[in-house]
């Protein structure tokens, strides 16, 4: 069996959008300096106004690896993370990590990630596959995220067990090949939405076990309208997703059958 040679990666990017992250946002820089040094830091900053826009100037200042990108107002997640794709393409970067702000994606795993490169156009940071574990969340989150991946995996046919995990890497080859110019969902559906894309694109997507903990200050930015948007989402991607196989089903039927007996 030939393996698909991929080409090496040594410029990163790791883009990290913020909201009112002033508390955890040098802490997270730092950490990932320290983990990976030879890697850029982006901040996307929603305008945040607790001042964290400011914070992340004053860490590009005193850092030539660390950038700042001010976004005018608060357009969420995956808005942000296509700006920020957009600079890692423009700019030449190989690769693209997405890495939440408030601690819970651990800097200190992103090396295990970025190893499984030669093997992976997408390399997902995976809860839940073996090897995985939560931290600090109560059991009706876990309920709801087991049960949303769950609920993802069985109704669009894919193999990926964590489609709506946020701790990821993408080859800019991906990102070029994945059509995100159609992108316009958020939150835990931006990113069922980009695995999707990249399963349907023919993409190699990896997942390696992750400890996600819970944010230890400030607030979570998950609330009802992104689980309503993803519920509402899965559910159309799969009902085309099965019109798609019915079709392809009894086209391949009639093909079968005798000139003489089609209708």
């Amino acid at each position: 069996m030939t393996t698909t040679q991929r080409e090496p990666v040594t410029r990163v990017a790791v883009l990290i959008p913020t909201y009112n992250e002033r508390d955890n946002l040098p802490g997270i820089v730092a950490r990932v300096r320290a983990s990976v040094p030879a890697a850029d830091v982006f901040v996307l900053d929603d305008g945040s106004p607790d001042g964290t826009g400011q914070i992340a100037d004053d860490l590009a200042a005193a850092d030539p690896q660390v950038h700042v990108v001010h976004r005018t107002s608060k357009e969420g997640l995956g808005k942000a993370y296509l700006a920020g794709f957009a600079i890692v393409l423009e700019r030449g970067y190989d690769a693209a990590v997405e890495m939440d702000a408030d601690g819970s994606h651990q800097p200190e795993q992103l090396p295990s990630l970025l190893a499984a490169l030669p093997r992976a156009d997408v390399v997902i940071g995976a809860r839940w596959v073996k090897g995985g574990e939560v931290r600090n969340w109560p059991a009706r989150r876990k309920v709801l995220s087991v049960g949303a991946n769950l609920y993802t995996k069985v109704l669009l046919g894919m193999s990926v067990n964590d489609a709506t995990a946020g701790y990821r890497v993408y080859r800019s080859s991906a990102l070029r090949t994945m059509g995100l110019q159609g992108v316009e969902s958020q939150g835990y559906c931006f990113q069922i939405d980009l695995t999707l894309r990249a399963i349907r694109a023919g993409l190699t997507v990896v997942e390696v076990p992750i400890t996600f903990v819970e944010r230890e200050v400030g607030v979570s930015k998950m609330g009802r309208d992104i689980v309503r948007e993803a519920l509402t989402s899965v559910t159309r991607w799969g009902i085309e997703h099965r019109v798609g196989q019915l079709r392809s089903a009894v086209g391949k039927a009639r093909e079968r059958e005798p000139v003489g007996e089609r209708s």
